[in-house]
């Protein structure tokens, strides 16, 4: 067994595993490590705890020690450094006509090392930037194009629900999407009202998906043909959370659809749910 203590780099962040080296660690605790980047301040995500040799897939790297007053002041220094980083990075990128969006600047604990993230729609030849910034700071620069959904979590705000963004405040990872998530939620497929402030669907469509791909293994869905106590006939209207169902009976085609449950009818021919290609061509961008 390896004893082990998580740490995240930025809230709501991916949480790396570090050896505690004998330090009795709480969450919240923050600790001074080393990573590929340099050496940095991370907040203890767990404390302590155990874990079978066979989870690690590599040799652990130990926590150098907690961080201390001197550590914390020198975090505060670096935040104000990394505002005047930004607007130097800003005034550079003008001048070269760069065809990119400076996101964020991140001072490493030790100043060893400035990472520029940025965003941009195809790649950009910044070498002459690196150059510049490398002469005026004096350090290592390292430049980061990064994904509009990344950009959204560095930044935050607030999502179309009135809330901060779920990637920002709690989800480590982001979780693939689809269209066909939208879909089977029978949700419009409007870009408008299916994605997200960063512009691709929102990351929400998948904490229901399990749900909704149970509901449609027991519902039968729009075009279905089904036997009912009244005949056979077509699924024309489902409701996946109430299990109720209008059928438009075969023998009365013209009369009002058959509003029964789901439980009451017999499955004769299911319907499968597509995203056509024309779907996929007008939501490509969002996806």
């Amino acid at each position: 067994m390896a004893v082990i203590v998580g740490v995240r780099f930025r809230n709501a962040g991916k949480t790396y595993y570090f050896d505690p080296k004998g330090f009795d660690l709480k969450p919240k605790d923050q600790v001074i490590v080393e990573t590929a980047r340099g050496i940095e301040c991370g907040d203890v995500a767990f404390g302590n705890r155990e874990i079978d040799d066979a989870a690690l897939t590599s040799p652990l790297k130990a926590v150098i020690r907690p961080a201390n007053e001197r550590d914390k002041r020198i975090l505060a220094e670096n935040k104000e450094k990394e505002a005047q980083a930004f607007d130097v990075c800003m005034k550079k990128i003008k001048e070269h006509k760069l065809k990119m969006k400076l996101v964020s600047v991140e001072y490493t604990l030790d100043r060893s090392k400035i990472l520029f993230y940025f965003t941009a729609d195809g790649r950009v030849d910044f070498r002459a930037l690196v150059k510049d910034l490398a002469g005026i700071f004096r350090t290592r620069i390292e430049l980061r194009q990064i994904g509009v959904r990344d950009e959204a979590k560095l930044i935050g705000g607030l999502g179309v629900c009135g809330r901060p963004f779920c990637c920002k405040g709690f989800l480590s990872e982001f979780q693939p999407v689809s269209v066909k998530m939208a879909k089977e939620q029978n949700l419009s497929l409007s870009p408008v009202k299916i994605s997200g402030t960063c512009g691709r669907l929102m990351c929400c469509l998948k904490y229901e998906q399990d749900t909704y791909e149970h509901l449609l293994r027991v519902t039968p869905k729009y075009g279905a043909i089904v036997d009912t106590p009244e005949g056979r006939g077509t699924v024309v209207e489902n409701n996946l959370i109430t299990g109720m169902l209008k059928v438009r009976l075969d023998k009365r085609p013209e009369a009002a659809p058959l509003v029964i449950h789901r439980k009451e009818v017999k499955l004769i021919k299911d319907h499968q749910i597509r995203v056509d290609e024309k779907e996929l061509k007008e939501l490509k961008d969002i996806e």
